[in-house]
């Protein structure tokens, strides 16, 4: 099983087959690519001006997928993935930067009184080949992906809908019926891989979209080339050309990027981000918030069906020694709840600190003393191996014994989903309430903590058919607080994530987190 972050950032979470000799191979074949610009003492900084300027091509270089890798945008797995997709294809919505819908090929979205039918007007935008985005396009592609027969991503996003039911009202405007009201359906259309194709498609050999870019030429394993798209309907890319290589090691990014082979490089570590930043070689980027960090204790069994062994785990967490020591202090600590910076999330509840004397006290009140449990972890996400031993000691001053135990990176995530009572996590960026409806319903198929609690069901279904906002967003301060009490995450960070571009780069967002609309948007980056 593949993902992005997490379940959503996971399996070898970027980093597969090809190693440092793909990108140099690559980038001896790039000989009429524009080289960054060198400093300038132009207004905008010490590396060029502010204005935007056209032309030039930028070379970004990600993690690949090995020679395995296909444009069909419902496949996407991986960030080299998604940032293809989004180069070529769009969606009819995507995530703002506090995770809310903002509409794309949607102009506009209507619901009826009970929030179960939504009416989407398309706006004009025309495909690669000049043809108009219908209403026959987005049922063609949204039934595509949930293709029972066939294992898209962005499936489980999409269940919300009866795709049987739904029809074109005319060609420029969609209607959805669902299975039951969806206040946050939006955040549906937002849904990571649910990209527009056009009707009957099937090949992507030459992919046709309607993305700000247009296929050129694609060598799985190794690069994609693409041309500025003149038409596109938010307007043409300040780049003429954009080229995505694929290097699996960290080291082979970077020196791509040294070495002038590349000018953007996506996934670096906290250690290489502190040896470069200042230096003026290249520009470090953080995104904040982009991955949660934590534990998972499953609430059904012991020792942690009991809630006071959870609270107490919540306790005996020091959650800056864990940021400091697992993300070398490149990140924030959490507070047991997931989506910190996104809607909804209970910013106002008091941030929990280590208490390792009301740790035992919940833990003899359970009759817990001398707790011996196992932490399943793995290699599979950088970081797990260091918290998995940093909160092993923490654990022991609170009297209790953690026995790490490592699994196999290739199946972690489905092993840990229903197996062993503790197991270390992590997830992109997605919105608060996808996270409640995948995670943590007693229907949710990815509800890794077990947690299934019907009174909790009820207030999700109360929220998704409460149509005033400040009622909703009260009935997601009630679910957060009871989570915070009671629940089975033990959130101890946010991880940023870091990238680096070349001095001559301009445009790259600073405020996205990974997944969000504005992350790797080659569209708005031009060269100084």
């Amino acid at each position: 099983m593949k993902h992005l972050l997490g379940p959503d950032l996971g399996r070898r979470h970027f980093l597969l087959a090809g190693g440092a000799t793909a990108l140099a191979v690559t980038a001896a074949g790039c000989g009429s690519g524009t080289e960054p610009a060198g400093p300038t003492t132009e207004p905008g900084g010490p590396a060029g001006p502010a204005t935007p300027r056209s032309g030039g091509r930028l070379r970004a270089v990600f993690a690949g997928g090995g020679t395995n890798e296909t444009l069909d945008p419902h496949l996407s797995n991986l960030f080299v993935d998604a940032a293809r997709a989004k180069a070529l294809f769009d969606k009819l919505a995507d995530a703002g930067a506090d995770l809310a819908a903002v509409p794309r090929l949607a102009e506009s979205w209507t619901p009826n009184e009970t929030l179960d039918t939504w009416t989407v007007k398309l706006r004009e935008a025309a495909f690669h080949n000049g043809l108009p985005v219908t209403a026959r396009d987005v049922l063609h592609s949204y039934r595509r992906i949930a293709d029972p027969a066939r294992a898209f991503r962005a499936k489980a996003s999409l269940e919300p809908i009866d795709l049987a039911a739904s029809r074109a009202l005319a060609p420029d405007t969609v209607e959805f019926r669902l299975k039951r009201p969806h206040a946050e359906f939006p955040d549906v259309l937002a849904s990571f891989g649910a990209y527009i194709v056009p009707d009957g498609t099937e090949d992507f050999t030459t992919p046709v979209g309607t993305g700000p870019f247009t296929f050129v030429s694609f060598r799985p394993g190794t690069s994609l080339r693409l041309r500025r798209n003149p038409d596109h309907w938010e307007g043409a890319p300040h780049l003429d050309e954009l080229e995505i290589l694929t290097a699996d090691e960290e080291s082979a990014r970077v020196n791509a990027l040294l070495g002038g082979q590349a000018d953007y490089a996506h996934e670096l570590n906290p250690a290489t981000a502190r040896a470069h930043e200042g230096g003026g070689r290249i520009e470090i980027i953080r995104l904040r918030n982009s991955a949660m960090q934590g534990f998972v204790m499953k609430t059904d069994r012991a020792p942690f069906d009991d809630r006071r062994v959870r609270q107490a785990f919540f306790l005996i967490a020091d959650r800056k020694e864990l940021v400091d020591g697992a993300l070398s202090g490149a990140g924030e600590i959490g507070n047991d709840l997931f989506g910190k910076g996104a809607r909804y999330y209970a910013a106002d509840l008091p941030q929990r600190t280590q208490d390792l004397e009301r740790a035992r006290a919940l833990l003899r009140e359970a009759g817990a003393e001398g707790l011996r449990v196992t932490l399943d972890t793995s290699p599979v996400a950088a970081g797990f191996l260091e918290a998995a031993g940093i909160f092993k000691e923490q654990a022991a001053r609170a009297g209790v014994t953690v026995e790490v135990r490592a699994g196999n990176k290739d199946t972690y995530w489905k092993d840990i989903l229903d197996g062993g009572v503790l197991a270390s996590y992590r997830s992109g960026a997605m919105p608060i309430a996808s996270h409640i409806a995948q995670r943590l319903l007693s229907t949710s198929t990815t509800n890794a903590t077990h947690w299934r609690q019907p009174d909790f069901d009820d207030l999700y279904a109360q929220a998704q058919s409460t149509a005033d906002p400040a009622a909703r967003n009260a009935l997601h301060g009630r679910m957060q607080r009871r989570l915070h009490d009671e629940g089975g995450f033990l959130v101890w960070g946010f991880a940023d994530w870091i990238v680096a571009t070349a001095p001559g780069v301009r445009g790259v967002a600073k405020e996205a987190p990974a997944n969000t609309l504005d992350w790797a948007r080659f569209d708005k980056v031009w060269l100084a």
